[in-house]
């Protein structure tokens, strides 16, 4: 066979021969493999990058004459009509405008230079992620950038993992063979001997590996190098975690400010600076998704009448959002579909049904319920989504849909299951979700404390901890359930999630789906024929007004309702209940007379109904009245009181824990207030240990600040500082009191305000605050009134 020229391999050998150098003279001087010089004097590689051909010119000692001779060669061998070989395996073009993704390219980089310093093994790094993200782009990216740092190639194969009929491991060997320059004649019979050969190959050169698309390990590991200074990049929707000693890179959407920068890079009209919130809810809509950004970008530049504003309107419609991220023949669904097909009929089945779960994330209890599987099979099928892309792991037990995937399987749902299937699977759903409530919320109450005999749920309530954890994750999930019950008339069960959650709800108490749930189990309970039922949830909604709320006119109205209730059906422990919502409203309000008359006589009727816990809690209000009334000895005497009776009743464990650790703080706030700061401080630093241990931030917040007054007027500026600055942490987002607003007056004293200067900040603060907290709730009631509580 006569022997394959190139213009470039010729200038080089006789510039080589001039020199008087041999191959693997010229290598060592140039850092340039003898492998690849030798390939490219023969032919059989295309002409040298621009580092290259500097290495190889320094190493020929080329004069300026010389160098100019060889890069007129190099660049006629590049030109389009240069005679030889095609070029197999060229990476595609990359997308001109291209953003973000700089930590990834940072690990390919340093990669990279781990290459070039060592041979065995090369690096391999897997991009991984689910479809849409660019992670071909990245590649590519990553290829243009590097490939002169690679002088013996940069080759390219789409594996077509996603395909129907993935591309063999075969073809891809005989592709790369090939294009490192084996002729055909020389190309092995079987892939285990091609694998060889390119094995063999790749040691004594130094190539970077695009192996893109890649559906399966299989598919890979036959195209790894095992020496030589490569790097190979595979990208894939599956993690491939039967690859050993491998770098992954799970690659995100982009961030917020990159998806704006990609839009206003592919359409004009995004780019105008007026039009930046606009641009804003586009990206929001695309989910960050590279993909759907370039559709929208696309759509919108092809529309030159369009606004940034017409392309929010299209997609804002989540049944059709879909339809408009598709162009040509690019589309966000088609992108999904290709992962939805590769998955097993059961997984798929758990794919469409997830649809149904309203929170952005959820754990495999809720997915084997949509599927009536056992946990270890649901487990599975999750496995199964997130290994194709179609799923995020979200920590170690839980996951979350893409906003787009999320669309794609609920349109998935509505097409391919029965509207009958689809209500019997929510309603499922549902029920679980509030049946659990239950059994997690009835941990807290004082007559359960534990599972029920023979409970065997999915989800993990072994412990009061577990139980917590549940219902802090599912909120999003089952306070969506309690609003269906509502609406579909399951009052009952509307009702026994509220009461199960009563006590629950005090260790809680921020979170403002605490007053959806009061207020439907309210309407629940006034569609029930049971008027104690009524008295009940009546009190629960005016304890939530005022706890949470600060909706003080609005308690006192449903508490005093709900005590005339249970007066109505003779029940003096609701009549207890709704008076110790009615105190607390009232002291808000500055009645301290009507607070004081509503503890004292909610004192006798807990006693009478033989509420332990009641009674206690009402002598603790009491205190707290006499305190707001100036009679801080009295206060005092209560709190103390309410202490002794806690040890004489048989007050439920966890109401005592509360309970005690209130009546201890009610000591020092009274002490507090009297200005008897060093019993003060010892009262709050017995109390401290209790509120912190009950994980109540507001209590602990306030006791903070009771102690931070002591030690300022005790002379401990720096200590009080500490405790000042630390309650107003707790304090954040709660609702406003005195104590926090004294908390803020107080710091900027302790770095030289005198007491008259602090005494009249804080009378000045008084005066003032009640204005605020009105106007607070005013606005509060605003907002609920306007809009969705939840």
């Amino acid at each position: 066979m006569p022997r394959q020229t190139s213009p470039f391999g010729d200038c080089l050998r006789a510039s080589r021969r001039a020199a008087g150098l041999t191959i693997e003279q010229l290598a060592e001087r140039s850092g340039v493999s003898a492998r690849a010089i030798s390939d490219m004097e023969r032919g059989h590689s295309r002409a040298p990058q621009t580092r290259t051909l500097a290495a190889l010119a320094d190493g020929l000692g080329l004069d300026d004459d010389g160098r100019a001779g060889l890069t007129a060669a190099a660049k006629e061998a590049r030109s389009p009509s240069a005679a030889g070989r095609p070029r197999l395996c060229e990476p595609p073009r990359g997308v001109t405008d291209f953003v973000g993704r700089r930590a990834e390219l940072e690990i390919v980089r340093h990669a990279a230079k781990h290459a070039a310093e060592i041979d065995d093994p090369p690096p391999v790094l897997v991009v991984h992620g689910q479809p849409g993200l660019g992670k071909t782009a990245l590649a590519v990216r990553a290829a243009h950038e590097l490939r002169d740092d690679f002088p013996d190639g940069c080759l390219y194969v789409d594996l077509r993992g996603v395909d129907a009929t993935p591309l063999p491991a075969g073809d891809a060997l005989l592709r790369l063979l090939r294009a490192l320059g084996v002729q055909p004649n020389q190309v092995a019979d079987s892939d285990d001997e091609r694998s060889a050969q390119l094995r063999g190959i790749l040691r004594g050169r130094r190539c970077l590996l695009v192996l893109d698309n890649a559906g399966s390990e299989a598919q890979v590991r036959p195209l790894l190098p095992a020496g030589g200074r490569c790097l190979v990049v595979v990208t894939s929707r599956r993690a491939l975690g039967g690859l050993e000693g491998v770098l992954r890179i799970a690659l995100p959407p982009l961030a917020p400010e990159e998806s704006a920068d990609l839009l206003r890079a592919i359409a004009r009209q995004a780019a105008d600076p007026q039009t930046a919130p606009q641009v804003d809810r586009v990206t929001d809509l695309c989910g960050h998704l590279p993909l759907a950004l370039r559709i929208a970008g696309t759509r919108l530049s092809t529309r030159p009448h369009w606004t940034v504003r017409h392309l929010v309107d299209r997609l804002a419609d989540t049944g059709h959002r879909l339809a408009a991220l598709s162009t040509g023949d690019t589309g966000v669904a088609t992108a999904f579909a290709l992962s939805y097909t590769q998955l097993p009929a059961p997984s798929a089945q758990l794919f469409r049904r997830l649809a149904h779960v309203p929170a952005a994330d959820f754990a495999a209890p809720l997915a084997a319920t949509l599927i009536e599987a056992a946990l270890p099979d649901a487990e599975d099928r999750l496995e199964d989504l997130v290994e194709v892309g179609l799923l995020q792991t979200e920590s170690v037990d839980r996951y979350r849909f893409h906003d787009l995937i999320r669309l794609y399987a609920d349109e998935r749902l509505h097409a391919e299951e029965p509207s009958d299937t689809r209500a019997e699977t929510a309603e499922r759903m549902n029920t679980w979700l509030l049946d659990t409530v239950v059994v997690a919320g009835r941990w807290y109450e004082p007559g359960y404390g534990g599972l029920p005999d023979g409970w065997a749920g999915l989800a993990p309530l072994a412990t009061l901890e577990e139980a917590d954890a549940w219902l802090r994750a599912e909120s999003d999930s089952w306070l969506p359930a309690l609003r269906t019950a509502a609406a579909q008339g399951r009052h009952q069960l509307v009702a026994d999630v509220a009461a199960a959650t009563r006590w629950y709800s005090e260790s809680t108490l921020r979170w403002r789906g605490w007053w959806e749930v009061r207020r439907l189990a309210r309407a629940a309970a006034n569609a029930l024929p049971d008027r104690r039922q009524q008295a009940f949830h009546t009190s629960l909604y005016a304890w939530t007004a005022v706890q949470l709320m600060a909706l003080y006119e609005e308690a006192t109205e449903a508490a005093m309702e709900a005590y005339r209730l249970a007066q109505f059906v003779g029940d003096p422990q609701e009549q207890a209940r709704a008076l110790s919502s009615a105190g607390p409203a009232w002291l808000n309000l500055r009645r301290f007379d009507d607070a004081l008359w509503a503890h004292r006589t909610g004192c006798e009727l807990a006693d009478l109904g033989g509420d332990h816990d009641l009674y206690v809690d009402h002598v603790v209000g009491v205190g707290h009245a006499l305190e707001y009334l100036g009679r801080y000895d009295e206060a005092v005497g209560e709190f103390q009181r309410a202490l002794t009776e806690l040890d004489g009743r048989p007050v439920a464990a966890r109401p005592a824990f509360t309970l005690r650790g209130s009546a201890m703080y009610g000591v020092a706030s009274s002490l507090d207030r009297a200005g008897r700061h060093q019993e003060s401080l010892h009262a709050v630093e017995r109390a401290l240990p209790l509120l912190i241990e009950n994980r109540d931030d507001d209590f602990v917040a306030f006791a903070l600040v009771l102690r931070g007054k002591a030690r300022a007027a005790l002379g401990q500026p720096a200590e009080a500082r500490a405790d000042l600055t630390r309650a107003l942490e707790l304090l954040a987002g709660s609702l406003p009191s005195r104590l926090e607003d004294e908390a803020r007056v107080m710091l900027p004293t302790l770095d030289g305000a005198g007491p008259a200067d602090l005494t009249r900040d804080l009378e000045a603060l008084a005066a003032s605050l009640d204005s605020r907290l009105e106007t607070e709730a005013r606005a509060t009631r605003a907002v609920l009134d306007g809009t969705d509580p939840a």
